[in-house]
């Protein structure tokens, strides 16, 4: 799978360049495989990326604005969500990839499961420690009803 980043080339606002320059330069660091889809100087892109976005994220006036990430033809979000999700150290799961082995994100599913194993260990030990109290309490009480 391809994430593709649509963006424009020759934008003249600033905010907008250091926008894409933000999600292109965090997806070459996490080394994601990607390609950069010009808008500015390819019509066939810029009209893809328009028709594309889901209506709900599109702004008021219809045209959303670059930088806008997929996952092969599967919306992904624009730079507020990717920011958000970058964030939330959840950037593979805004993607729809899951974390390669050693990833934080790895990392923090691998200590989920640890805690949610630890959690049921102890449970079991508090079941057989009960279970031995309910037995002890039932010799003692036997032993005082035989004397």
């Amino acid at each position: 799978m391809v994430i593709k980043v649509f963006l424009a080339s020759s934008s003249g606002s600033t905010a907008i360049k250091k926008k894409q320059q933000d999600v292109v330069a965090f997806l070459e660091a996490l080394k994601v495989d990607y390609a950069q889809l010009d808008i500015a100087c390819n019509e066939e892109n810029r009209m893809w990326m328009r028709q594309n976005v889901p209506e709900e994220k599109k702004p008021s006036n219809g045209i959303p604005l670059p930088p806008q990430i997929f996952n092969e033809e599967s919306y992904c979000g624009d730079y507020e969500t990717f920011f958000d999700a970058k964030e939330d150290n959840a950037v593979y799961s805004f993607l729809g990839l899951a974390p390669p082995p050693g990833s934080k994100g790895h990392a923090e599913e691998d200590e989920e499961q640890e805690e949610e194993d630890l959690q049921s260990e102890n449970e079991e030990e508090a079941d057989v420690e009960e279970e031995g109290q309910e037995e002890e309490y039932l010799e003692e009480t036997q032993e005082e009803e035989t004397e």
